[in-house]
């Protein structure tokens, strides 16, 4: 399942950015979908995840900023992100897993036994916020 990502850039800290994510291929009926972050240094983390119930989910540090919706008649993911501030500033992946059972909580994706690594990634998208 191919993902492409689009929408990163460098905005100043305050500003908006929205991301989105092309998903190709085969629609899946159950999934856990989302996008994650990695800065340079630090561990890739879970920013926003959706399921296919309709769920949605953050990461502490970014509810009340950010906003995971989609389109699936275009089959596209986006975030939309506001009130960007220099610690938001990452690669930011999509991410995608494809099964029965999966679900949205805390800004990632889960199966019955916890944490889930995800099936599918796009290449990711790089997002600067400058003070």
């Amino acid at each position: 399942v191919p993902l492409v990502e689009s929408g990163g850039g460098s905005v100043q800290s305050g500003g908006s950015l929205k991301l989105s994510c092309v998903v190709s291929g085969y629609t899946y009926r159950r999934y856990c979908m989302g996008w994650f972050r990695q800065a340079p240094g630090s561990w890739r983390e879970g920013v926003a995840t959706i399921d296919s119930d309709g769920t949605t989910s953050y990461a502490d540090s970014v509810k009340g900023r950010f906003t995971i919706f989609r389109d699936n008649a275009k089959n596209t993911l986006y975030l939309q992100m506001n009130s960007l501030k220099p610690e938001d500033s990452a690669m930011y992946y999509c991410a995608a897993s494809v099964a029965w059972g999966r679900y949205a909580s805390d800004g990632n994706c889960y199966n019955p036994e916890g944490r889930d690594p995800m099936d599918y990634w796009g290449k990711g998208v790089l997002v600067t916020i400058s003070s």
